[in-house]
């Protein structure tokens, strides 16, 4: 059955899990052929086959890479290049000594590649064939914490504001060649990233927080509007916080 996605093809980057595998299932049933990225290759084909069991005719590919890694992300989606009508980040990550206090040179750095490097990454990789088609649209999730102080930490904190950043500037030197960025800032949110935290999560909040499913009806909501329309930013808060 056609669905508003039906002849488009979408990068979900971090779709092995959580946010990014949500939005992958839905783009799948509203007719997107997906590219799959992630570092975990069993983990990919499992979504993968999540997508040809619940629509078994859809295109669906898995490209095993870290967006991390800007040369192994350019050569694994270079295939790819002339295709990606949307690409959606959903790709981050936090520690568990995520103080300022707890911080090192290192941590610091890794958490800086995983949410704000992987996002440059991805973007610098996809922009080309979106400018040659003159039309794309890129998505990055990003996280409440860019726009207000939380305990998340600084070094997730400083990434996500970064994105953040990143999507606003990078939109205001494409539009004129067609693009569209929008970053969307999820509050708490029930994904496999809440067991990283210091302490563990309540039930109860965990019960009250987002699903990714929620955040996955954002980014459709997003990629169904018409190229005439572009939302810079969405702010999604679960309700009861």
């Amino acid at each position: 059955m056609a669905g508003v996605l039906s002849g488009r093809t979408i990068l979900v980057a971090g779709a092995s899990s959580g946010m990014g595998r949500a939005t992958a299932l839905a783009a799948a049933r509203e007719g997107g052929s997906l590219l799959l990225l992630g570092r975990d290759r069993a983990r990919l084909d499992a979504v993968a086959a999540a997508i040809h069991a619940m629509t078994p005719d859809r295109q669906v590919a898995v490209i095993a890479a870290d967006a991390a890694d800007a040369a192994a992300l350019d050569a694994a989606l270079a295939p790819h290049a002339d295709a990606i009508d949307i690409a959606v980040n959903s790709v981050g990550t936090n520690i568990v000594r995520r103080a300022f206090g707890e911080l090192t040179p290192d941590s610091w750095a890794g958490m800086v590649d995983a949410n704000l490097n992987a996002a440059f990454n991805l973007t610098r990789a996809v922009v080309p064939g979106m400018r040659r088609r003159k039309q794309g649209l890129i998505i990055h999730i990003s996280s409440v914490a860019a726009r207000r102080a939380d305990r998340s930490g600084a070094a997730y904190q400083a990434a996500k504001a970064g994105v953040l950043a990143l999507s606003h500037a990078v939109m205001e030197e494409e539009r004129e060649n067609g693009l569209r960025l929008t970053v969307i800032l999820p509050g708490m949110t029930d994904t496999p990233l809440l067991d990283k935290r210091p302490a563990p999560v309540p039930a109860e909040a965990r019960r009250a927080a987002l699903q990714p499913e929620d955040v996955a009806a954002a980014c459709l909501f997003v990629m169904a509007l018409p190229p005439r329309a572009h939302v810079a930013e969405i702010v999604l808060q679960p309700s009861r916080s």
